[in-house]
């Protein structure tokens, strides 16, 4: 019975299932996906490829998408740990953070995460890397880095996830924020 549980868990994602399905599914997966070299995550062939079609088409032979299909069921699994933390840090988001820190000699400062006025949509967030906090402020320490959101802000933060994104256009942090209602097209504002 045990083991029966542990392979329907494993199988949560089979590489007989859509990308698009999964990515709607299960939006841990995104992560995994482009560090394994998929950056297709949002491209309208997503939604007709099943995960093994992907991912041949990127080259892998039958060891490399098993692999990669066990790293997707991984992060779906992790993933739950991090329901109903006040805010989330991704480990990508962790060790860009460590670098920046250390680049810019302030290791042991965190980043502040504001909500600011400005945008086309009303509101965007703010990033900088910060070495004083105040009673007023929240101090979430994980993965090795801190990050500090006003008691004020953290009404707006509730359940955001920070994470770092390479992508054709740059990389840079990346906030998914579940209270924000919609954002503009360029993605870097939002409205509540």
């Amino acid at each position: 019975m045990e083991q029966e549980a542990k392979e329907i868990k494993q199988q949560l994602i089979t590489k007989d299932m859509t990308i698009g399905d999964v990515v709607a599914k299960y939006p841990s997966v995104i992560e995994p996906l482009q560090s394994a070299g998929v950056h297709c995550v949002g491209c309208h062939v997503s939604y007709h490829e099943t995960l093994e079609q992907g991912f041949r088409g990127h080259g892998m032979n039958d060891e490399e998408v098993d692999i990669v299909i066990g790293k997707l069921n991984t992060a779906v699994e992790d993933s739950k740990h991090e329901e109903g933390k006040e805010f989330i840090i991704t480990n990508k988001a962790a060790e860009k953070l460590k670098e920046v820190l250390k680049e810019n000699n302030k290791i042991g400062s965190g980043l502040r995460v504001e909500i600011v006025p400005g945008g086309c949509s009303g509101f965007q967030y703010g990033l900088e890397l910060d070495d004083s906090t105040t009673d007023l402020d929240l101090i979430f320490e994980e993965k090795g880095v801190k990050i500090i959101v006003s008691r004020e802000n953290m009404q707006f933060l509730k359940g955001a996830k920070l994470d770092y994104v390479d992508s054709l256009q740059g990389g840079g942090f990346k906030i998914s924020n579940p209270n924000a209602h919609s954002s503009c097209g360029c993605g870097q504002s939002f409205e509540y």
